[in-house]
This record gives C-alpha cells, sequence and structure tokens, in this order.
C-alpha cells in the first residue's frame, strides 16, 4: 500500500488507486490514510464530513461510504491474493482503521526525516543537517491533501503539517547559512517573508542572506517593512532578537559574516 497526503491524495494497494472522484469518500479516505493505521472513530468521521450541519442517520451514511471504499480496496487486491478488505480496512467497536503491514505514510516519513535533520543542526553538523531537511521537503508534491475539499478535522491536519514544513524550511535554511550558501536562498526566502508577512525567523534568515550577499540597503528594506507590518497589524515592535540583527547591520558588525556566528546575533 502506497500513501500520500503531502500533496495530491495517494492511496493504491498493488498499482491501483483506491481514492474515488466522489467529494465525501474521497474525504473519508484522506481521513483514515492520514490517520494509518490509528483508530479514526465515526463521531471524527461525522464532524470532518459535516461540521454542525449533521443530516439524519450519519452513521448509515459513513456505513455506506466505507463500503464503497471497501468494495475498491477488494478489487485491488483480489489479483495479488491480498487480506480480505474488512481486514485492511477494519471496523472498530467505535470507528474504523485503515492499513496494511509494512504501509506508511508520505507524511510520517516527512516528519522522521525532519526530526533527524534538526538533531544534526542543533550538533551544529550542518553538512548532514542539510542534506536531511532536503531529503524531508522533497516528499512534499504540493499543499497537503490539495485535491479533497477538507472539513474542519482535515483542515487542523493540513494547517499542522504546513507548519511543519515551514519549520523544516527554517531549519533547512539555518543549516545553508552554516554552509555559507546564503546566496541560494534569497529567492526562496523573498517568496516566503510573502507567504508568511509576520514571521519574523524566515525574515531574520532573508535578512542576514541579503547582508551577506552585499545587499544591506535590501536587507534593511525587509527589517522597515516587516516592521511597519507589525506596529501596523499586531501594535507590536519586532522582537529583541529580531532587533540586534538589525542594530548588527547599521554597525556593519563583522561577526554577521561568520556562518555561526552570524547566527548565533539573532
Amino acid at each position: 500500500m502506497e500513501v500520500g497526503i503531502l500533496g495530491p491524495l495517494v492511496v493504491t494497494v498493488n498499482g491501483t488507486s483506491l481514492a474515488p472522484s466522489a467529494a465525501k469518500p474521497r474525504q473519508v479516505l484522506a481521513l483514515l490514510a492520514s490517520n494509518l493505521g490509528r483508530h479514526v472513530s465515526v463521531g471524527t468521521i461525522v464532524q470532518e464530513l459535516w461540521g454542525d450541519a449533521t443530516p439524519g442517520c450519519p452513521t448509515a451514511v459513513v456505513q455506506t461510504y466505507v463500503k464503497q471504499l471497501r468494495r475498491a480496496l477488494a478489487a485491488a487486491l483480489a489479483p495479488a491474493g491480498g487480506p480480505d478488505a474488512k481486514q485492511v480496512l477494519s471496523r472498530t467497536h467505535t470507528g474504523y482503521v485503515l492499513g496494511l503491514p509494512g504501509a506508511d505514510v508520505d507524511a510520517r516519513e516527512f516528519e522522521r526525516m525532519t526530526v533527524r535533520g534538526q538533531q544534526a543542526l542543533a550538533r551544529h553538523e550542518a553538512e548532514e543537517a542539510a542534506a536531511l531537511l532536503d531529503k524531508a521537503l522533497a516528499v512534499w508534491r504540493g499543499p497537503a491533501l490539495v485535491d479533497v475539499r477538507t472539513g474542519e478535522v482535515l483542515e487542523t491536519e493540513v494547517r499542522r503539517l504546513d507548519e511543519a514544513r515551514r519549520g523544516a524550511l527554517e531549519s533547512r535554511m539555518s543549516a545553508y547559512l552554516l554552509l555559507g550558501r546564503h546566496a541560494e536562498l534569497i529567492g526562496e526566502l523573498g517568496v516566503l517573508t510573502a507567504r508568511y508577512p509576520l514571521q519574523e525567523s524566515l525574515h531574520a534568515l532573508l535578512i542576514l542572506s541579503l547582508h551577506r550577499s552585499s545587499r544591506s540597503g535590501e536587507a534593511l528594506e525587509v527589517y522597515r517593512r516587516l516592521r511597519a507590518a507589525m506596529v501596523g497589524e499586531l501594535g507590536i515592535e519586532p522582537s529583541q532578537r529580531l532587533q540586534r540583527l538589525h542594530h548588527a547591520i547599521l554597525r556593519d558588525d563583522p561577526a554577521l559574516e561568520s556562518p555561526a556566528a552570524g547566527l548565533a546575533v539573532f
């Protein structure tokens, strides 16, 4: 079984896709796939599908969707003489579990490699950190569950994954800075700071990368725009950490040119 949620939904068995085209059965499969091997209650499925607008007999409707998924499973499993569809998509007292022995979901692979990369970064093993985090981020094929209509349960998971991806990006960029690869980051950081206009860590990375690329004027302009946005929208000044970086650039602090020391400044 191949399961992917970091991009368009992928659930295949023996090369056959199980993803239905109908929106609500697709939501059910996405919810079960994102919890591969874990119990998902009927109540959680109902909340995902309808929120507060629950129809009459929602449990019966969920059972209908599960039967549809099991039929697709049975068709995919039959040629290889695999387990029964009810074993792969099993019923519990209060819900369902999707899983085959050895199956994994791409989000967990991403999270495992991200943790290893961030641990390497904490040890200042920049090359290993950069390699691991590059591999982790390469698992993504697009926005999580981009082709699934998400309710409140899946939307929470999509936001969690997006935040995890942003954290991995920040860590990978920090590793690149330690390796002196600041010039490679400017374009990507420009896009990310536009997407997250109040995210200080990304702006700090862009400011430092610009300064190290002999573009200090642009670095100071990035700080000015961030400060204006924070004061205007949040009513607060940038953090002391970011202000220290700003002051270091104003005085052209030579410590900013040292990869490790530069990161320490902010």
